[in-house]
């Protein structure tokens, strides 16, 4: 008798162990994972089967568990509206088309044989989906983007791109001041007396084209002959070192900037560019809804495009996003799909990059059986959700960029207006100069004229006249009154 009670005993204790084990694999499986709503015990509460597919951000594996953008999504609704719900990974992996047999693969096939009452995932709404189940509101935008690799393609540059970190209108500005300031120097030595005191016996150093070769001189950070000695041209010389010092600065950091920018700028920019190139081959995923909307366009560049990737099925078409990632980054490949997702990956790699056309504008929605009385509910609850911010908010947070760099539409030539005080800066500079070699020379006209005992203004016009024509003009008028003298 006791031998039967322990037999019994041991028998029972076995299968517990053998129950608890099968309820903790289940638990580990990601194909199927219970999930009631959030702060309810989910009893009396209706509770729907709700089909989806791994695609990173939007669902993702995380410990056992499922995470990522439709996650968040299915649970605000849920809590919502009130009702749990149980997950189940597709069987096929696929989205849902027709096979050639006629009957739905993916996620649309599951609704239609009722294997589950929604799916929540990147589901594209299509025509053809929207005539055998029926979609809510979309939840996210999208379209159709080319997905390149930066160094895929070489960027031809002009022959003058030296020019172009500053606009036209900076480098006349910067040719009239640098003429400008050479005149002022120029006129500066002449009138100052410190630089030029006997203008009859003297020869000034600060002719024109040494003024020209100075102002060259600070513009290249290169210390030439002569060397200013009087405040006045120190002033104007100074004033000019420092407008040069800050406008190679600005030069040399939006050149740096145009350089980054640059290698962003790739030839492909729209669905064109890539059907006349030969480089790089290109495909999309294997049945999905771009696939077919090349198929079924009357554009002759989209149905180019789809007779290419029908001929070569087997070598472009891939089976999933992440093969089509991967492809792109280690391959000579382009990848034709959701921009939206392309988005994703310009953000997780920073060697990839999304041509600038996106056609096709189309949106993600929730699919439901035909009839449901859930589409009209979720629906609503998605508009409510859009309109208080939680979608934007769902998607800067899957979409979380972690490249830092600058976009490549952020870049523009240097305008003259982000340079207007460093412009006026000089131009003030210059009239001080200017300034302070009259003042100057008003101080040695005003000792001269004490000592000769004439009028100050007379002998400041006097020498304002002799230091304006020079050493020469001085010298022939003297040998001409010679020669009437005689």
């Amino acid at each position: 008798m006791d031998k039967g009670l322990h037999l019994v005993f041991g028998v029972l204790a076995a299968m517990l162990l053998l129950r608890d084990s099968s309820q903790t694999g289940e638990k580990k499986d990601p194909q199927v994972l219970a999930a009631p709503t959030p702060g309810a015990s989910g009893e009396g509460l209706p509770t729907l089967t709700v089909t989806t597919i791994l695609e990173d951000p939007y669902v993702m594996v995380r410990s056992a568990e499922l995470e990522g953008y439709c996650m968040d999504l299915l649970k605000a609704l849920a809590a919502m509206l009130h009702f749990s719900y149980k997950v189940k990974v597709v069987g096929d992996g696929q989205y849902g088309a027709v096979s050639p047999g006629g009957n739905w693969t993916g996620m649309v096939g599951e609704i239609l044989r009722q294997e589950a009452d929604i799916a929540v995932a990147p589901l594209t709404v299509t025509s053809a989906r929207e005539e055998v189940v029926s979609f809510t509101t979309p939840f996210l935008q999208t379209g159709i983007g080319i997905l390149l690799r930066k160094d895929t393609v070489s960027q031809e540059m002009s022959f003058f791109h030296f020019l172009a970190p500053f606009s036209k209108e900076t480098w006349t500005g910067l040719l009239f001041a640098y003429l400008l300031t050479c005149f002022c120097l120029f006129l500066v030595a002449r009138l100052s007396p410190c630089e030029w005191n006997e203008p009859k016996n003297e020869e000034n150093h600060f002719t024109f084209l040494n003024s020209l070769w100075f102002g060259a001189g600070a513009l290249a950070l290169q210390g030439v002959t002569p060397r200013p000695k009087a405040l006045s041209v120190r002033v104007v010389a100074a004033v000019w070192w420092l407008f040069t010092i800050a406008l190679l600065a600005a030069y040399i950091a939006n050149f740096t900037a145009l350089l980054s920018s640059s290698s962003e700028q790739l030839p492909i920019q729209t669905f064109e560019d890539l059907v006349k190139q030969r480089k790089l081959e290109f495909g999309t995923l294997e049945g999905s809804s771009t696939f077919y909307y090349f198929k079924n366009s009357k554009n002759p560049i989209h149905q180019m495009i789809y007779e290419y990737m029908d001929k070569r099925r087997d070598h472009v078409l891939v089976k999933t996003y992440q093969e089509a990632v991967q492809r792109v980054m280690e391959s000579d490949y382009a990848f034709i799909g959701e921009s939206i997702s392309q988005d994703l990956a310009a953000a997780r790699h920073c060697n990839l990059i999304r041509a600038p056309e996106v056609i096709g504008a189309r949106g993600f929605g929730i699919a439901t059986t035909q009839a449901s009385p859930w589409t009209k509910k979720l629906s609503v609850a998605v508009l409510k959700l859009r309109e208080s911010g939680d979608l934007d908010y769902l998607r800067n947070k899957w979409w979380e960029s972690s490249c830092l760099h600058r976009s490549r539409d952020s870049w523009s030539p240097l305008q003259p207006q982000a340079l207007g005080g460093l412009f006026l800066t000089l131009g003030m500079g210059l009239a001080l100069g200017v300034i302070a070699a009259l003042v100057e020379l008003s101080n040695k006209s005003r000792n001269t004229a004490g000592h000769l005992k004439k009028s100050c203004c007379s002998v400041f016009t006097e020498e304002m006249c002799a230091r304006l024509r020079g050493k020469e003009s001085t010298r022939h008028g003297q040998e001409a009154a010679g020669k009437a003298n005689a």
